[in-house]
């Protein structure tokens, strides 16, 4: 088979759908992209580590020959492509012999090249279990920006590592698709999204991602989200955030503990590390009215907080102490989407910390 392709367009398919390849593949096929030229004339490149397979479409071919599929090792490919400045490339591609040639305007690369069947099938969704749904993109791709921030890292509860998506039926969306559709999402464009118990099916566009999800039950969240909270603040939240950031630079590197200290239109941000003998405090002013109330938070966490809310204002909510607070935008930019991000306390007198952070509820 042969076809001419645009170098700067194949290098950039080919950086999306390279960023699924492993760092320590378990099938050494996996390190290379699996080309498909179709009857159309269009060019299909797939990837995939087992779990997660992108595949995307190259149209704007010339000069098309034949049909068939090979695979190609991505990281010289990778390698030539980004060096090579903006000129037609043509490949010719014997599958009998694994050859792979690419000839460009000065010179010709002879590539490795590998049997197509070797490279393993996405998995395919259940007719009769599946659900098809069809999403606003915009919508998706704000809920994804803003929670994926909040998913763990934790072999030991593995359910925390993945965004919790509810529709009809609900998943956990692991960390990696979670990252790869928020990279390549655009807000123009609508998401076909089909899945089952066991595998997703995301198509945008010329693109399409299939994921295995996240095996186990999500925890109840709503029953730590309290719905008593009597003492209510609203504060510029760049003013805050700001003012956080510079305050938690004083904070024990280990617990990273912040007090907030709430009183008449008043809050005082403080920080302090006992072991080097630093500390710090700053005071803003907001909107609060209730009784003098004082709290401890893990600061890096309240941070990543406060930068993935949006909007100039937000609301600040808590019942005690030892109980979870809340934030929330003041004015809801979208009346499509609803806010609320959660975190736990830190037990100032002990330093001790809880893990939860985040949830996020979107109406589709």
């Amino acid at each position: 088979m042969r076809f001419i392709v645009s170098s700067s367009e194949l290098l950039m398919h080919l950086q999306m759908v390279s960023k699924v390849i492993g760092n320590r593949n378990s099938l050494p096929i996996l390190d290379n992209f699996l080309f498909n030229l179709r009857k159309d004339e269009v060019l299909t490149v797939t990837t995939s580590d087992l779990e997660t397979t992108l595949t995307t479409e190259i149209e704007d071919l010339s000069m098309v020959e034949g049909e068939g599929n090979i695979a190609i090792e991505s990281k010289r490919l990778l390698e030539i492509l980004r060096l090579l400045p903006e000129q037609p490339l043509t490949f010719e591609i014997n599958e009998e012999n694994l050859d792979a040639i690419i000839f460009s305007e000065n010179g010709e690369f002879s590539i490795a090249a590998y049997p197509p069947e070797d490279f393993p099938l996405p998995p395919e969704v259940d007719k009769e279990k599946g659900v098809d749904l069809v999403l606003d993109a915009n919508l998706f791709l704000n809920g994804i920006n803003t929670t994926l921030f909040a998913t763990g890292d934790d072999e030991l509860r593995p359910v925390m590592n993945g965004i919790f998506i509810e529709f009809l039926k609900s998943f956990i969306l692991p960390n990696k698709p979670s990252s790869l559709l928020k990279s390549f999402l655009s807000k123009e464009d609508n998401v076909s999204l089909k899945f089952d118990d066991k595998n997703a099916i995301f198509s945008i566009g010329n693109r399409k991602l299939v994921c295995r999800l996240q095996e186990g039950e999500y925890p109840a969240y709503n029953n730590v989200i309290p719905l008593e909270n009597p003492n209510k603040m609203v504060i510029e939240r760049m003013d805050f955030l700001n003012s956080l950031k510079r305050v938690h630079a004083f904070s024990n590197e280990i617990t990273s503990l912040v007090e907030l200290e709430l009183d008449k239109d008043q809050i005082k941000v403080s920080a302090k590390d006992v072991d080097y003998n630093v500390s710090a405090y700053e005071n803003l002013s907001c909107e609060y009215s209730n009784e003098k109330i004082k709290i401890g938070f893990k600061g890096s966490y309240l941070t990543e907080i406060l930068q993935n809310l949006k909007s100039a204002d937000i609301n600040f909510e808590l019942s005690d102490p030892n109980r979870a607070a809340l934030l929330f935008p003041y004015v809801n930019e979208n009346e499509n989407e609803d806010v609320l991000m959660l975190i736990m306390p830190m037990m100032i007198d002990v330093y001790y910390a809880y893990d939860d952070r985040c949830l996020k509820n979107i109406k589709f």
